[in-house]
């Protein structure tokens, strides 16, 4: 099928040629047409980078009037890279219509600005869920003639705590003909939002849901605690020519790996919660221009990230949630590119690699982590690629009676000798007795428990990190009560970021995590449990003051 057959006007397929675009993606091809009514519900299931942009775009841009000069079309997206990528492709598909006009609001930029954008008139505003209440409460924006309502990359809204303000906006909303609903995944909060917000909605799935994408290659290394960031350098050298994602828990963990990579000579930055909006789009303007070859984030702060040729997604640590798997694999093979995920697991992990496998439907390899002489290897060929494809064009030949003469008694294989040299000194030193990081000989069932089937269990014993046994069971651990749970957005592995994020304490102090719809309970190591009441207690979430005190004091 062709992108005429859908229904578009010429104006859109002008725009679509001159992209270069011959053939519509699946999820084009099956939402488009439905749009294009106008009138009907659509819950759009697919991965990122299949195009969804376009699937929405093209129809929506169809169906506004440019005569009309109050916001028409509301698209509602979780983060700023995201709202101004779509915005940026709209432009672009617009190119050959007058008369239509986008405006981007989002949080970390001026307000004042965005409402004369608005109030200049609009057809269509690409808005973040805070921003676009914050411009609700000031009555600088008018949602009711808004007809259409678009939600890209809903389930990452619902992760991050926007279920509230998402059904506030859909409620100010009255004369909306249609909402259209995309997500990656398709969890029960979304369910829920499409039966008290939608109307017979047309659901449209490309590939199966919550599965990941079949363009990328999951692989995962095994190997013990304390060789993990060893483990991590080798397989970024491993793959020289890399360009990619390695995602951590916490902000701790990311602030902590990117100092030391830097330190040692690597091209990376981190992007956590902590950095300011400025600091945030110098990070991600030096990833963008490959200035820096590698990014390490949180999964809170990567959420909306749109990266073209992102080659790897390294999994620091395994998340909880296959959704989040399923987001963070997700960054690679896009557009119809292959991609590779990586996972560095412990040895009580493997089981979990084996549950996320079954969940998202996709084989994953076992790899060995290379030894020293491998990385060697392998830096070596890719050196030698380079040399030989290197530019030559340039005004060479001027120097080259120079380079004759001084090398006039050298042996072109000494030439080639020291020029490895110079490249491979580090390396070679590095490696010359690197140790294996490898996990062997430690299959047995008893440890192939993974944190996340820990927390399921009635009863849960861990260790802390001298090996000592803490858990309910083991009298090594408290149980504190907090005053948060899955009514504020949270589910585990978010709740569990959230809290190591304000406390600063390492993920091995927790053990089993007990979330419910108003409060939730926390197993945390004795020694502890003091730090993150003080970093916690009296803290606000979304205005309300969080308690946080040891649950023996708490009143069943």
């Amino acid at each position: 099928m062709t992108f005429a057959e859908l229904g578009l006007h010429e104006n859109l397929l002008k725009a679509v040629e001159e992209l270069g675009f011959t053939q519509p993606t699946p999820i084009q091809e099956k939402a488009i047409p439905v749009l294009l009514s106008g009138t009907k519900d659509l819950i759009g299931l697919a991965q990122t980078g299949t195009g969804k942009t376009a699937a929405f775009g093209l129809p929506l841009l169809q169906l506004v009037d440019p005569a009309h000069k109050t916001p028409m079309a509301l698209i509602i997206c979780p983060t700023r890279e995201l709202c101004m990528q779509i915005v940026n492709e709209i432009e672009i598909f617009k190119k050959h219509q007058r008369g239509i006009n986008v405006v981007a609001v989002y949080g970390g930029t001026s307000i004042s600005n965005q409402i004369r954008d608005i109030r200049r008139g609009v057809q269509v505003v690409v808005a973040t869920p805070g921003r676009l209440i914050d411009l609700i409460e000031r009555k600088a924006i008018n949602l009711e003639e808004i007809r259409y309502v678009i939600l890209d990359e809903a389930d990452e809204m619902l992760n991050m705590g926007f279920q509230e303000d998402i059904e506030f906006i859909l409620q100010n909303t009255p004369k909306r003909d249609s909402t259209w609903l995309f997500s990656a995944t398709m969890p029960p909060e979304i369910r829920n939002v499409s039966k008290r917000y939608m109307q017979s909605p047309v659901e449209i799935t490309v590939g199966t849901k919550n599965t990941a994408n079949k363009n990328i290659d999951h692989q995962f290394v095994v190997t013990t605690a304390h060789h993990r960031y060893e483990s991590l350098k080798r397989l970024i050298d491993f793959n020289p020519g890399m360009y990619g994602i390695i995602f951590t828990r916490t902000k701790a963990d990311a602030q902590e790996i990117a100092e030391k990579l830097t330190r040692e000579g690597y091209d990376i930055d981190a992007l956590h919660g902590d950095l300011t909006q400025a600091q945030r789009n110098k990070v991600m303007d030096e990833f963008r221009e490959k200035t820096l070859q590698l990014l390490i984030a949180t999964d809170v702060a990567a959420r909306g990230i749109d990266v073209v040729g992102i080659t790897h997604v390294i999994n620091y640590e395994l998340p909880d949630d296959v959704e989040v798997y399923t987001h963070r694999s997700g960054r690679t093979g896009r557009a119809g590119k292959t991609g590779v995920c990586m996972s560095i697991v412990h040895t009580r992990e493997t089981g979990r690699i084996r549950q996320i496998e079954r969940m998202v439907q996709v084989p994953f390899h076992k790899l060995e982590i290379p030894t020293g002489k491998d990385v060697c290897r392998k830096q070596f060929y890719y050196f030698m690629d380079k040399l030989l494809s290197a530019d030559i064009s340039g005004d060479y030949e001027t120097y080259m009676p120079m380079l004759a003469e001084k090398f006039a008694d050298v042996s072109k294989e000494e030439v080639l000798t020291r020029v490895a040299a110079l490249e491979f000194d580090r390396f070679l030193k590095y490696y010359e007795n690197a140790e294996d990081l490898n996990a062997r000989g430690r299959d047995d069932r008893s440890r192939t428990e993974s944190r996340g089937d820990r927390f399921e269990k009635s009863t849960d014993r861990r260790r802390d990190t001298k090996g000592r046994e803490f858990g309910s069971a083991s009298g090594n651990s408290t149980r504190l009560f907090v005053n948060l749970g899955t009514k504020d957005g949270f589910y585990k592995a978010s709740f569990l970021q959230f809290i190591l994020d304000l406390s600063d304490l390492p993920k091995d102090v927790l053990g089993r995590i007990d979330m419910k719809e108003m409060n939730s309970w926390v197993e945390v190591e004795k020694g502890a449990a003091n730090k993150m009441i003080q970093a916690i207690d009296g803290k606000k979430y979304k205005g309300r003051r969080i308690r946080m005190n040891e649950a023996d004091s708490v009143r069943k």
